[in-house]
């Protein structure tokens, strides 16, 4: 009868490790989806509060004003206004500080994910962070990654919003398509969501498939352009969603929580390599 191999201690902190990783992975998933569903909210509220203050309404406001000034205060209907936006600024700035609480949240899980660095092997580490940066990839690409507006002074009525949008990845994309402008959409696309999404997916290959000698050409293909695609491109890629927005001029213009993750999924993506790259070293010297 075949005598079972013996659980080894090393076998067993892997196991720990790998069930810690996994519990690391989930709350991950659950503090970027929180944060994704938050930078929504804080989305609509602020788009709601900006056709408020559009020349009709402003003008409406200002009729209300002097209503309320003529009657003593009898008419009340500017001071409900008032009301009104004073508990649609706190909901925003609600909105606002729970989208900026689970990212920094997930920046603190991913962080703890890294001790495992010093206990589990490179394998097992590449994999972990192979998922961690999916994660943080998908949630910087549908997630909002700025949001501008165009103030203009109007005399009586004060502060007119013209245009407020708040674009991501995905959104920059998709307008400058339909604006015909193709070539830079389809640039965009390439080096913000399918080459990234490919070198994730790869360096999963390459850690599930140690042994095979196209790991070696995958890891040294991503070593030679990684740098460029991962670094200049995210900043070219986060200027094309600044600009695409608008061809006015910004009067304001406030970094939302895509960013961030796009951000952490390039800092994941190095390491990730480096992992890797090592992990190949180790099994070749072997």
């Amino acid at each position: 009868m075949k005598q079972s191999k013996p659980v080894t201690r090393t076998t067993l902190k892997e196991l720990f490790a790998s069930l810690t990783a996994a519990a690391l992975l989930l709350l991950m998933l659950f503090f970027a989806v929180r944060a994704y569903q938050y930078a929504g909210h804080y989305e609509e509220i602020t788009r709601t509060m900006v056709e408020k203050h559009d020349l009709s309404n402003l003008s409406g406001n200002k009729l209300k004003k002097i209503a309320d000034t003529l009657t003593f205060g009898l008419y009340k209907g500017y001071e409900e206004l008032v009301a009104v936006e004073e508990k649609s600024r706190e909901a925003q700035a609600f909105f606002r500080d729970r989208a900026n609480l689970y990212t920094i949240n997930f920046t603190i899980t991913l962080l703890a994910m890294t001790v495992l660095y010093l206990v589990v092997s490179k394998r097992l580490f590449t994999i972990y962070l192979s998922f961690a940066g999916m994660i943080a990839l998908v949630t910087g690409v549908i997630t909002p990654i700025m949001m501008m507006s165009i103030h203009k002074d109007v005399e009586y009525l004060g502060d007119v919003i013209l245009m407020m949008e708040s674009k991501g990845v995905l959104g920059s994309i998709s307008k400058l398509v339909e604006g015909g402008d193709w070539v830079v959409g389809g640039i965009l696309f390439a080096f913000s969501v399918l080459f990234p999404l490919l070198k994730t997916l790869s360096m999963l290959f390459v850690a599930l498939f140690v042994e095979s000698r196209f790991a070696h050409t995958i890891v040294h293909f991503f070593k030679l352009i990684g740098k460029w695609s991962m670094a200049d491109v995210f900043v070219v890629s986060t200027f094309l969603v600044y600009f695409s927005a608008s061809k006015g001029s910004m009067s304001q213009a406030e970094v939302q929580v895509g960013f961030y993750f796009f951000f952490i999924y390039v800092i994941v993506s190095m390491l990730t390599s480096l992992a890797a790259d090592r992990m190949l070293q180790e099994n070749k010297r072997a």
